[in-house]
């Protein structure tokens, strides 16, 4: 499965980083650039549950392929959920199955920063998403 472009993009910025501290910082301008969501969308009915940041998702099927917004309180997980909104966006619902959360991480250098509860919190972002997308 091909990447979706901005995703390639990341992923080009991210292996061009010189080591952790770079990186940790593209993570964080990632997070910062995430669009916000308003008030109405940040309800208990959008929030993701088995995260132990507050997370919101929202989703939208246009043409066959799924855009996510996203947002979380937390500035670090909003950096990973950035990234895993690259991944993702402009997807079908059979790719958004297929797709290796822990690969995904790895191959951008940040598996390290994904300590189990991170790793547990992205996991129930992503099956939120194919939860949106059945």
């Amino acid at each position: 499965m091909s990447l979706p472009v901005e995703a390639a993009e990341a992923l080009q910025i991210f292996q061009n980083a010189a080591g952790w501290e770079q990186r940790a910082r593209l993570l964080m301008q990632f997070g910062d650039r995430l669009p916000a969501l308003d008030d109405a969308q940040k309800c208990e009915a959008n929030r993701v549950h088995g995260c132990e940041s507050q997370v919101w998702l929202v989703g939208e099927l246009r043409d066959g392929h799924w855009q996510f917004k996203a947002s979380s309180d937390a500035r670090m997980i909003r950096g990973l959920v950035a990234l895993l909104l690259l991944r993702v966006n402009g997807l079908s619902a059979a790719d958004i199955k297929q797709i290796d959360l822990p690969d995904w991480f790895n191959q951008l250098g940040l598996s390290r920063q994904l300590s189990p509860s991170r790793s547990n919190g992205l996991n129930a972002v992503l099956q939120r998403m194919n939860e949106l997308a059945r």
